[in-house]
């Protein structure tokens, strides 16, 4: 007898950053509290915003959708991750090991993955009452088909009926969604059973004949139109393109400055520090000078550490910095960031770029070689000024040594980790995550802010609530009956 396929549904996206990642993670969390086993799955993801698992590391937007699952993250739940390494390509990570390069106009290679894309899927189905698969990018790009595995590539060879979501904030939501009809060939377009229309402003029902245009065009029925949901921004973003301004906070008693550098990496570091009442987060785009009254600048993860160090230079941020410490201000670098701040970093065997070496900031009596193989693994630390306990991870390469690593600002099992300055206002560490714990940043913001500044944040239980919102905001405003439906509507294999 032929047993029957593990429902499964894939959202689609009419382009990137439409909110196809939150309507996965809310799915999640709305499915599993429903009492299915439910698991997120991504075939290909682009972005250096990674998490680290126990096998290794996936995009973080599939680690947040995990947990709104309720499951620990797994590297079958993102088999292919492209870290990006600036206009030559990409690092390619494949379930979870650094698996070589890709070269940024080798398209078709990308379809060789599609194996192994596969076989994560089946061993995700076979421990799962509903997978909700995201999508990358559109669809529409039909320029990529032939070798695609991230979109319909994978939805016809897996089987998996789609949504198409239309962002309709951006505008031409009713374009894009009709757009995307009219340009695939028959067979994909087939696979996309019905639509939807995120980040509506507004009254609703003022759209119903927008919504009549979208399906007499396609022929797709609309499975609802999802308000504005504000408190997205309270949950860890995908990539780059959540790097935004935010409005300051007058009644803010800390100022924090963060430089965004071409190759930015593990920026969920900062979302912490983002909800902190008592903390007012600058990110500097470039073109800007970083604020002469800030109280810490933070220099974030960089996935290319040696062409962010040239960036941050040509920026002018290097001389900003250089003040910024004479005024006795606080200085924390952060995986490619520590290795920033100190003496030189070398790269000789080429791993994130040309192979070569450069001065860095020398403000940690520290050198960075990167060679050897890279490091990914998550981790339980102590804060040692406070004695403060937390749970963090690294995603490296290279090793850091020098005498400021005597004063390192953490402890990992029986090993130090980290390094300080004699005077202890610069300091730098590997490890990722450690703003998360609500005790260590209290700490962190008591120490920089001389006591007057107090954490009012309670980090994890935040997320939770969020997803528990966002849940119940899909639940209100999608047809949640019809996607179940249109899952288990997969069909028999054979």
């Amino acid at each position: 007898m032929v047993q029957p396929r593990t429902p499964a549904i894939m959202i689609l996206g009419t382009g990137s950053n439409v909110g196809k990642s939150l309507i996965v993670a809310g799915l999640c969390r709305l499915f599993a509290d429903r009492g299915l086993k439910v698991a997120p799955f991504k075939p290909q993801n682009m972005s250096n915003n990674a998490a680290a698992t126990a096998a290794g590391e996936i995009g973080r937007a599939q680690a947040l959708q995990a947990r709104a699952a309720r499951i620990p993250p797994h590297v079958d739940m993102n088999p292919v991750l492209l870290k990006p390494e600036g206009e030559a390509g990409s690092q390619i990570i494949l379930q979870g090991r650094v698996a070589g390069h890709l070269a940024s106009g080798d398209f078709a290679r990308r379809g060789d993955f599609l194996p192994r894309v596969l076989e994560s899927f089946e061993r995700i189905c076979a421990d799962a009452d509903l997978v909700i698969v995201e999508g990358a990018g559109s669809p529409a790009e039909t320029n990529l088909r032939a070798r695609d595995i991230a979109n319909l590539g994978f939805a016809r060879a897996a089987d998996v009926p789609a949504l198409l979501v239309g962002d309709i904030d951006r505008g031409g939501v009713i374009a894009s969604l009709v757009g995307t009809h009219a340009v695939l060939e028959e067979a994909d377009r087939a696979m996309i059973r019905a639509f939807a229309v995120n980040r509506f402003r507004g009254e609703v029902a003022l759209f119903a004949d927008g919504v009549a245009t979208i399906g007499n065009a396609t022929g797709w029925p609309c499975l609802g139109v999802v308000p504005w949901f504000a408190a997205a921004a309270r949950l860890p973003a995908e990539d780059g393109l959540d790097l935004r301004a935010s409005a300051a906070k007058p009644g803010a008693r800390l100022k924090i400055a963060v430089p965004i550098l071409p190759g930015i990496a593990n920026f969920d570091d900062l979302d912490p520090l983002k909800l902190e009442p008592d903390v007012d987060l600058v990110m500097a785009a470039p073109g800007q000078a970083l604020p002469g009254d800030a109280d810490l600048i933070i220099l974030p993860g960089s996935k290319t550490t040696l062409r962010d160090l040239a960036a941050l230079r040509a920026q002018g941020w290097d001389i900003d910095i250089r003040a910024h410490r004479r005024r006795g201000g606080h200085i924390l670098g952060l995986c490619g960031g520590y290795q920033i701040l100190g003496r030189v970093v070398r790269d000789p065997l080429g791993l994130e770029g040309p192979a070569g070496e450069a001065d860095g900031l020398g403000l940690l009596d520290v050198e960075t070689v990167l060679e050897g193989d890279k490091t990914v693994r998550e981790v339980d630390f102590v804060h040692v000024a406070s004695a403060s306990l937390g749970r963090a991870y690294e995603i490296h390469l290279g090793a850091t040594d020098g005498a400021d690593v005597a004063r390192a600002p953490f402890r990992v099992a029986d090993r130090m980790e980290g390094a300080a300055s004699p005077d202890g206002r610069v300091t730098g560490s590997y490890l990722h995550g450690v703003f998360a714990s609500d005790s260590v940043r209290a700490a962190w913001l008591a120490q920089i802010g001389g006591g007057g500044a107090t954490s009012r944040l309670r980090y994890d239980d935040d997320v939770e609530a969020t997803l528990d919102r966002l849940a119940a905001h899909l639940e209100c405003h999608l047809d949640i009956d019809a996607i179940l439906a249109l899952a288990r509507s997969r069909s028999l294999p054979g």
